[in-house]
């Protein structure tokens, strides 16, 4: 039978590589929140500080950056790279996983997975903004249908007495919006560096200031070990390994075709949660996040360029 190399060696040809690798990546990602808030605690019984993980994990990942880089011999970036460099360190090493870790304090991580959700469609809108994208009026509606699906939720949770939802929900758009910018300013450096380097070398910028920020908030009380897992997968797979698998994932598979399997990873959230957490799979946190998936899927499709 006629098989081509890399399927011949495997049992797996390129696409489905990818598409497993793609996949892989969601999954690692989709644990960020219910793990996060594991490390974080609640506000009735606080762990490590959002602050202590958001500067922590950023040590953890650029460390390992760090040795990725000199093993590799990566060149130094240039200086007009530095600027997009330091936008994605404020929005993805910074801004994102502060803000998320502050309201994973006070909502639970299945709440949270919905107004996330709309990553994606910030990141289109941000690319459309920044990079001056010209986008159809149809993906604009879905943009607009997504948020608007999202601030029902919000306004559906807050008054039904989940308390502090309303502060914890502006955290959360603001963690979309940090991340949306961070992985715009990325994507201008991925065709120069390559994505993979993109991740470690803003890991390793960071570390002037992760470092000093790690040892400032360094917990003075006891925590738990689950909180200390927590802190651990965030730091070596939610900001380091997650990133290997879903780059090269699409760089085997095909961006447009692997990218469609982060559509999964709200649910990959709010399932996690219930074994991680103990939190139950509440009927309208998952009809949300379909509903918020559904319009995700659609911008996408309507925001492909004609063939």
């Amino acid at each position: 039978m006629d098989m081509t190399p890399s399927s011949g060696r495997t049992g797996l040809s390129r696409g489905a590589r990818g598409m497993w690798l793609g996949l892989l990546g969601v999954a690692l990602f989709g644990l960020t929140l219910p793990m996060t808030r594991l490390a974080t605690g609640t506000a009735d019984a606080p762990q490590l500080s959002p602050w202590f993980v958001t500067f922590g994990r950023a040590v953890l990942a650029g460390v390992l950056s760090a040795a990725t880089l000199w093993f590799t011999r990566a060149p130094l970036p240039t200086r007009a790279q530095w600027k997009p460099l330091g936008l994605a360190l404020l929005g993805n090493a910074i801004g994102y996983p502060l803000l998320l870790g502050s309201a994973l304090r006070i909502v639970p991580s299945g709440h949270a997975a919905v107004v996330t959700a709309l990553l994606p469609l910030a990141t289109a809108v941000a690319a459309a903004v920044l990079l001056r994208q010209r986008a159809r009026p149809a993906f604009w509606v879905c943009a607009v249908a997504g948020s608007l699906l999202v601030v029902a939720f919000m306004l559906l949770r807050s008054g039904g007495g989940v308390r502090g939802a309303g502060a914890a929900d502006l955290l959360l758009l603001g963690a979309v919006l940090a991340a949306a910018v961070g992985y715009v300013a990325g994507a201008q450096l991925t065709p120069a560096l390559g994505a993979e380097r993109v991740i470690c070398w803003v890991c390793v910028a960071a570390l002037p200031i992760t470092v000093p920020g790690m040892l400032w908030t360094w917990p003075g009380t006891p925590v738990s070990a689950a909180a200390w897992g927590g802190f651990v997968y965030v730091g070596l797979f939610s900001m380091w390994i997650g990133f290997f698998a879903w780059f090269r994932g699409l760089a085997l598979g095909g961006a447009l075709r692997v990218s469609q399997t982060q559509l999964l990873q709200p649910f990959f959230s709010i399932a996690a949660a219930l074994p991680l957490l103990g939190e139950p799979i509440e009927p309208a946190t998952l009809g949300f996040a379909l509903a918020v998936v559904a319009t995700v899927l659609a911008g996408r499709r309507l925001s492909a360029p004609r063939a």
